[in-house]
């Protein structure tokens, strides 16, 4: 199954609407969703403090900051063909 990485951090607005919307996602296309908190980790930390959140396959960076639905819908249909 598909696995997709929600790279966040507490007390972010913008961190929990992007993982309501990838669970109102998980309705439509399934896969394992995990949200990752960015302050556990320093190299997440150093790699994404001003990109969060930051939706992610694999190595691929889907997308970051304002995320779009549709963007992310698209790109995931794309990756289970």
């Amino acid at each position: 199954m598909l696995h997709v990485d929600v790279y966040s951090k507490h007390h972010c607005p913008l961190c929990d609407h992007g993982v309501e919307m990838m669970k109102e996602l998980q309705k439509e296309i399934p896969f394992e969703l995990s949200v990752i908190d960015i302050y556990e980790d320093d190299e997440l930390l150093l790699k994404y403090q001003v990109m969060i959140p930051v939706v992610a396959v694999a190595e691929e960076e889907i997308d970051f900051g304002q995320l779009s639905k549709e963007k992310i819908r698209k790109r995931l249909l794309q990756i289970i063909g």
